[in-house]
């Protein structure tokens, strides 16, 4: 079995690896002020050598040759001080890398499960091992690449002060070498990942096979098992042995840019010494080639044939699961359109029909739903028929099978979260409370909020007590040490808070008490905008405006009464739910049942389902 290499494995790579030094301009520049200090031992070393060789001990002055020497070991001294300056400003760069590598793979698995897709077990190992691997490896790269920068640039330059006429024979060697290298380490880099990939797969393989050894036996399925088994090894031992082969390659590009710059400088001596060239301008050549280009040309190939490959694979794999975002459109110049042309705030949901899984009976079918922008609507029916689908439709979490879902005209699915924020808030029955501040917590949806604002919005939902035992909106906040009422008063008065026109309460106050929920419930109502609340108990359906009532083979939508009067289910869970006896339904021609009669602020809901379940 052979695996597949993308053709150009480290091109696509350039832009995220060089990001972090693009976005820090000042840090950039501070390192590169620091990092010609550093340079220092590359450019002097030859001239002092030549000088301490032709103005010392071949003139017979060996103590002025000490002298020079000494100097050398000055510059040697100020360059290691460049070096632990350097360091400290590279980790600036590396770690910011590696946070926006962890948000990237967090995110990532977040929105895979929320869209519903199947959530991939490796995730944890990428957050992990990967993005470790991937840190230690860019560390390791930058040092590698700017100290080869700096030591050949210093070299180089230090030769055409000293010796322009031994260019010819460095540079030639040097840059052959170099593209030979380059050229190479693509190879190098689409073998590693053949190699981490196959050994994935012999492991995916190898382990299904043990969990289901029983079946296997019991099958009599051991030689086709066996067979597959080995064909993954197999590849894995030839994407192995090719990795192998290209690894001695490198020794001949050291060779070809380091070495073969020295023996051309040693062969052609003689007549650089009969042109010009002084002995200590000739050994002062030799001393930029043995003591800067060969050992940057060394530690570069090691470092990129070692944390370079390291870093691409690692990284390619990372990018694979969770590509780079697209950019943000640009903004509009168009001029906002004014507060009483802009679309209203309704929920619309036409002929909408959810299933989860291709072969599974749909928990909603054909449903036709209308829920005009200021209404209160509760959602009610038995455990299981649909009632929090149908919320996490309306807030884009889930996507229907068939139909049309707009929410203040636009398919809530197709927003981006930012957007999609803005238009709903949604409250789950299990809160969400991050570690870190109060006041970040409830100001997560609405992070311009004043404290004012934020006072109100808790008392609103009846949350002031708990700010106060917490210790007031400046207190830190753990999740595991608050109850789960606790986590929904924070949860709601977050959503209270914030500027979504749309509200959904998913069961969002079954942990707090009758008293507390109505509270909760009624501030919502009162609060600008729709609201809609998959109920859990009878007493929210008897506080809202309007009833829909989930019942299998139909949806029944209207006023209490008129809902009381139309399902035999609703009344059944009045009767269950309800000590008192429940509110007698006006009279057939009553203003409640006329279909002309005015509606409530916020018009009706309509809801139909046209075509029963099978």
């Amino acid at each position: 079995m052979n695996v597949r290499t993308p053709r150009d494995p480290l091109l696509p790579l350039f832009p995220l690896l060089v990001a972090p030094l693009r976005a820090r301009p000042g840090l950039l520049l501070r390192l590169i002020l620091w990092s010609l200090v550093e340079a220092v031992p590359a450019l002097l070393a030859g001239h002092l050598v030549a000088r301490a060789v032709d103005h010392g001990f071949a003139a017979g002055h060996p103590l002025r040759g000490l002298g020079w020497l000494a100097l050398m070991g000055l510059g040697v001294f100020a360059g290691a001080w460049g070096t632990r300056q350097a360091y400290p400003l590279l980790a600036r760069v590396v770690e910011p890398f590696r946070d926006d590598l962890v948000r990237r793979v967090a995110a990532g698995a977040l929105h895979q499960a929320v869209a519903g897709h199947p959530v991939d077990a490796s995730g944890v190992s990428r957050l992990t091992l990967q993005v470790e691997m991937v840190r230690e490896a860019y560390a390791g790269v930058l040092m590698v690449v700017r100290g080869f920068l700096l030591t050949v640039g210093g070299a180089l330059l230090g030769m055409v002060f000293l010796a322009p006429s031994v260019l010819p024979l460095v540079l030639p060697p040097l840059l052959a070498g170099l593209g030979l290298f380059l050229a190479l380490l693509r190879r190098m880099a689409g073998a590693q990942r053949d190699v981490i990939v196959a050994d994935e797969r012999v492991a995916e393989a190898a382990g299904a096979a043990c969990a289901a050894a029983r079946d296997i036996t019991a099958c009599g399925a051991e030689d086709g098992v066996r067979d597959r088994l080995a064909e993954r090894i197999d590849a894995q031992a030839a994407a192995a042995r090719r990795l192998a082969v290209l690894m001695p390659a490198r020794v001949l590009c050291l060779a070809v840019a380091g070495w073969l710059p020295l023996l051309l400088l040693l062969v052609a001596a003689p007549g650089l010494r009969s042109g010009g060239l002084t002995t200590g301008a000739v050994l002062g050549a030799a001393t930029y080639v043995t003591g800067g280009l060969q050992p940057a040309v060394r530690s570069l190939i090691q470092g990129l044939g070692g944390s370079g490959l390291r870093l691409a694979v690692a990284l390619r794999r990372i990018l694979e699961a969770h590509p780079l975002p697209a950019p943000p459109p640009a903004p509009s110049t168009r001029p906002r359109a004014s507060a009483s042309a802009r679309p209203a705030h309704d929920v619309v949901l036409t002929a909408v029909t959810f299933a989860y899984g291709a072969h599974a009976a749909p928990v909603l079918r054909d449903l036709d739903l209308t829920v005009p922008e200021g209404a209160h609507l509760a959602v009610v029916g038995p455990s299981g028929i649909g009632k929090s689908t149908l919320a996490g439709l309306i807030c884009g979490t889930l996507r229907p099978d068939r139909g049309r879902i707009l929410v203040a005209g636009r398919p809530p699915a197709a927003l981006s979260p930012a957007d999609r924020s803005v238009v709903r808030v949604l409250v789950p029955q299990e809160a969400y409370v991050f570690s870190g501040g109060l006041m970040e917590n409830l100001c997560l949806l609405r992070p311009d909020a004043g404290e004012d604002e934020v006072t109100a919005a808790v008392a609103a939902v009846g949350a002031a007590p708990l700010v106060t035992r917490l210790g007031g909106l400046g207190a830190q906040v753990d999740p595991a040490a608050l109850s789960s009422g606790e986590r929904q008063q924070i949860a709601l008065a977050r959503a209270y808070l914030s500027p979504a026109p749309l509200v959904v309460l998913d069961e969002a106050t079954c942990h707090l008490d009758p008293a507390a929920e109505a509270r909760a419930e009624e501030a919502f109502a009162r609060r600008p905008g729709s609201l809609v609340v998959i109920a859990h108990r009878i007493s929210s359906a008897l506080r809202a405006r309007h009833v829909l009532v989930l019942d299998g083979d139909r949806a029944v939508g209207g006023a209490h009464h008129e809902v009381l009067r139309r399902s035999p289910l609703y009344r059944d869970l009045v009767g269950h739910w309800s000590d008192e006896a429940p509110p007698e339904a006006p009279p057939d021609g009553a203003a409640g049942d006329d279909p002309g009669a005015p509606a409530a602020r916020g018009g009706t809901v309509r809801a139909t389902l046209p075509r029963s379940r099978s």
